[in-house]
């Protein structure tokens, strides 16, 4: 079963669309063994990142004439070196460090340049343990880190956004 077609199983499951509708969203992932599920509760819209290998990509496309308000993307990954956002103007960046857990944001690869809150494109990024608290302790083991999407990001309305991430650096 293709991923497309078993997120498409998902969302017609799991959404409040009426039978008939075409689900809001497209998603390719690079990996076979990726998977990417898709809640909406209440207003948010989630997106569930399940990624075994920890190194990978997806594109998700929106089939909806605008993006949800909100957009939280969940990884499920022990650990955040590297998070990429790209809309196809805009690519914003994030890191956890591995040794801290300090979060680190940035916009159109300026490193130099951090994001903080006061910017439209800050990424908010939270670290949750298996008991769905917020956590500090990295390696994550069973809970994931949320990304929320700034409004910013999605306001060009694009047609679809491409997600990068590793876990952990490897040598």
């Amino acid at each position: 079963m293709s991923n497309l077609f078993a997120l498409m199983m998902v969302l017609s499951a799991a959404s409040p669309l009426l039978v008939g509708d075409t689900p809001p969203f497209k998603i390719k992932t690079k990996r076979d063994n990726d998977r990417v599920d898709v809640k909406f509760v209440e207003h948010k819209t989630i997106f569930l990142l399940h990624s075994p290998m920890g190194i990978s990509s997806a594109v998700i496309e929106n089939t909806d004439e605008t993006w949800p308000d909100t957009v939280l993307l969940r990884l499920h990954l022990s650990g955040l070196e590297g998070f990429k956002a790209s809309n196809g103007n805009t690519t914003i960046e994030a890191a956890v460090s591995s040794q801290n857990g300090q979060v680190r944001t940035w916009k159109d690869g300026s490193k130099e340049t951090p994001l903080n809150k006061e910017s439209p494109y800050w990424l908010q990024v939270r670290m949750i343990g298996n008991d769905g608290k917020q956590t500090k302790t990295l390696p994550i083991k069973d809970g994931y880190f949320e990304i929320k999407l700034p409004k910013k990001f999605l306001e060009e309305n694009p047609k679809s956004i491409t997600l990068k991430w590793i876990d952990f650096y490897r040598n």
